[in-house]
């Protein structure tokens, strides 16, 4: 009798949302060396701020499932402990934070002494998660059946090519913030329902649903809601709707109706962020409508005052800015899924070149916006940035 032989194995690109595909979109070279190469950033901050206001808000979460604190929270006493464990977690992952955004001194002090440079105070990373959990929590916490859930799935590989393409299929992953599960016939008195009330794509899709429950997907993100003919703008609906997507492939999964986009930086804003956010405004590049106690504060406000160099915008138009609403549906998540497949096509092909022998430089573009640039470490030598605008200090 003959016995086949076992086929050769092979190995299934797997491909992260956000570690991959958004950060080869940021800048393709940039990526390779990061995440390919494995190059951590010198300051990287944006990564730093991302794991930490992710980690807070799911430790306040199942805070708030185990002891039930009213809210608001203080700072000092429930969400500084709370600081203090995802800060020492990111350490051991090498990742600490900068010195400009938040304090790393735990020492105990008395409130009759003022914050000194060995007393925890708060600076704006801690602003923010005291803001995210007061303002979001009261209504996002009961709302959420899930948090951290790891979603995967299986696509073609793009384009692909017998014998030169690394494989015939590709592995995609991601891990959704908070799945929240609600009842068609249910009309609770919570903030973020009535945001998604408010929303005519969405009622629509829900009456649409044959089921009496739908999910929503909720994804934190760690920066400024940008402007709507940004890249990002459409980057961070793609990724949404790729989980929506991966999301009802699992066994557990109901229609998902809509996913939701929590900008965190919103509901406090550096200087930096109100004057993009100004620029937005002046230039019609926002979809949330500013009202005129907040615009005439904002438009006369002069960033360059140093004795005045920041301005405080209302409650409600930093939520309405810190809050997006992706409805889901078949035509946007088939769209979305092309897109990816394009990137994963893109990063594919470039990879096959420099196994060929291409140059890094040659088979990975420097392509990213000045911002990004600026705070690359890879700028020196990239072909990108003009050499007669780096100095060395």
């Amino acid at each position: 009798m003959k016995l086949s032989s076992r086929s050769k194995a092979y190995i299934i690109p797997e491909y992260s949302l956000t570690g991959d595909l958004i950060s080869f979109l940021t800048c393709n070279l940039q990526y390779r060396y990061q995440n390919k190469g494995t190059l951590p950033p010198s300051t990287p901050i944006q990564l730093w701020f991302g794991e930490f206001i992710h980690g807070v808000m799911e430790e306040a979460y199942l805070k708030w499932k185990n002891e039930k604190p009213s809210f608001p929270w203080d700072w000092e006493s429930n969400i500084r402990c709370i600081e203090k464990i995802i800060d020492y977690r990111l350490r051991a992952r090498g990742l600490y934070a900068p010195t400009n955004l938040y304090c790393t001194k735990y020492k105990k002090y008395e409130k009759s002494i003022p914050p000194g440079n060995d007393h925890p105070y708060q600076k704006i990373a801690s602003g923010r998660t005291e803001r995210a959990i007061n303002i979001l929590g009261p209504d996002l916490f009961p709302l959420i059946d899930s948090a951290e859930v790891l979603i995967k799935g299986t696509r073609k590989m793009p384009n692909y090519k017998e014998g030169q393409s690394r494989s015939n299929y590709y592995g995609i992953n991601g891990v959704i913030d908070v799945i929240s599960s609600l009842k068609i016939s249910e009309n609770k008195n919570n903030g973020i329902i009535e945001y998604l009330n408010n929303n005519e794509e969405f009622h629509e899709i829900v009456h649409s649903i044959d089921s009496d429950e739908y999910e929503i997907i909720i994804d934190y993100k760690g920066m400024k809601r940008p402007s709507v003919d940004s890249d990002n703008w459409n980057y961070h609906q793609w990724q949404l709707l790729t989980y929506a997507w991966l999301r009802s492939k699992q066994e557990d999964s109901k229609p998902i109706a809509a996913g939701i986009i929590f900008y965190l930086n919103e509901l406090l804003p550096s200087t930096e962020d109100l004057i993009a956010i100004k620029e937005d405004i002046n230039q019609n590049r926002t979809d949330v409508e500013i009202g005129k106690e907040d615009e005439d504060k904002l438009m006369n406000w002069d960033e360059n005052n140093e004795e005045d160099n920041y301005v405080y915008l209302s409650k409600e138009f930093m939520k309405n800015r810190s809050i997006r609403i992706i409805p889901i549906e078949e035509k946007p998540i088939l769209n979305a899924l092309e897109e990816f497949d394009e990137v994963v096509s893109k990063i594919e092909n470039s990879m096959i070149k420099e196994i060929n022998g291409t140059p890094i430089k040659k088979a990975w573009k420097g392509k990213a916006e000045k911002r990004t640039c600026m705070a690359c470490d890879f700028k020196t030598f990239c072909n990108k940035m003009d050499s007669k605008d780096i100095t060395i200090p």
